[in-house]
């Protein structure tokens, strides 16, 4: 399926989930904080913003947020929250592109930079956001650390969350450095509903030597919002990169 057919009618009534989930007020507050903070009073550009669960919050906090999303049926959720005039959104890829005007951070959360399914693509939205940046702006990514070291030998399979009436699973594919997502959704009879969203997987490693690539070097880099040490163990991270300031 194209990307713009996985993020359907469907999926935008779906994505939003009040209070619990990634829209919990512990998991938005800390990233609305840091983002916040690290725009430092210039405008902000969200990379698939979605229905808005980081950018609505933001604005309501002062920030000027614009936005980039590829699903129409997403947008138009978001506006039932905003309108244009409050965070205008350019329909299109993160990867190519552009909307007006310079910004101090362009932020891309929640792993979606690995929707993107070939490196050249994701190198490609590296350069996008230098584009949209001032010199000694920002470029924030969240994104998961691939957890191949619970692949047994000959396993193509995890199982990263399990709750009452939900499986999520990934299926690795390590030659061409793919997975898929599985979420099983189901009650007490038999039938259960599937959501599959195709990805491709990145080493922070690899995504330093992206950021090399459009003239960005590491800020920092921290396990979460809060700023937790990123160690050996994080399964996520959270990765400031910057461009140099003017002489």
């Amino acid at each position: 399926m194209r990307k713009e057919e996985i993020w359907d009618d469907e999926a935008a009534r779906d994505y939003d989930t009040p209070g619990s989930g990634m829209f919990a007020p512990e998991v938005l507050g800390p990233t609305v904080d840091r983002l916040a903070a690290l725009a430092d009073g210039g405008p902000a550009l969200e990379f698939a913003i979605g229905t808005g669960r980081i950018a609505v919050p933001l604005a309501e906090r002062g920030v000027r947020v614009s936005g980039i999303e590829l699903s129409v049926p997403m947008v138009e959720r978001l506006r039932t929250k905003v309108d244009a005039a409050t965070i205008p959104v350019e329909v299109g890829d993160m990867a190519g592109t552009t909307v007006p005007g310079e910004f101090s951070l362009v932020y891309l959360i929640y792993n979606t930079i690995a929707n993107l399914l070939t490196q050249a693509e994701q190198v490609a939205c590296f350069r996008n956001a230098a584009r949209h940046l001032r010199p000694g702006g920002r470029f924030v990514i969240e994104l998961w650390v691939p957890e191949l070291r619970k692949l047994p030998p000959g396993q193509q399979a995890t199982v990263w969350h399990t709750e009452a009436g939900y499986i999520g699973l990934d299926t690795y594919d390590v030659l061409r450095q793919q997975v898929v997502s599985h979420h099983f959704r189901f009650g007490a009879g038999r039938e259960a509903r599937v959501f599959r969203t195709p990805h491709r997987y990145i080493w922070p490693s690899e995504l330093d030597l992206m950021g090399e690539l459009a003239g960005f070097t590491l800020e920092s880099r921290h396990a979460d919002w809060t700023g937790a040490e990123f160690t050996a163990e994080s399964r996520n991270h959270v990765s400031v990169y910057r461009l140099p300031p003017l002489p």
